[in-house]
């Protein structure tokens, strides 16, 4: 029996003209913006519906891509074996408030990020 597949739980949009993309995807989608401000930074999340979470990041990009975040159990053992494989590592494990995410540029293409929440205390 196989393990169950790591599911996608996040897509975030790197773009270099906020405001616009924002724009777009409220008129298109109905994905409404929404500031979240932490103690080191703040995001702009994304109302995606039930099941998924979203964002927008504003950087220096030539060309708007959507990276899908995969949730894990274990960020540095899934990274060192998408290194093991082939991947470039552009982002090594780093925590964050809500948990530690890294991201790989696959051999063949695609850029894929994993994350691996903090558990709950509540």
């Amino acid at each position: 029996m196989r393990a169950p597949a790591n599911p996608v739980v996040h897509l975030e949009l790197h773009t270099g003209n906020l405001p616009r993309a924002c724009a777009f995807y409220e008129q298109l989608c109905r994905w409404r913006p929404e500031q979240v401000d932490t103690e080191c930074a703040s995001y702009l999340a994304l109302e995606m519906g039930d099941g998924i979470g979203g964002g927008i990041v504003e950087c220096r990009t030539q060309r708007p891509m959507w990276l899908p975040y995969v949730e894990v159990p274990e960020i540095t053992d899934v990274t060192e074996r998408a290194r093991r494989l082939g991947a470039s590592v552009l982002l090594d494990a780093r925590e964050g408030p809500a948990g530690w995410r890294s991201v790989v540029a696959a051999p063949d293409g695609g850029e894929i990020a994993f994350w691996q929440p903090k558990a709950s205390t509540c």
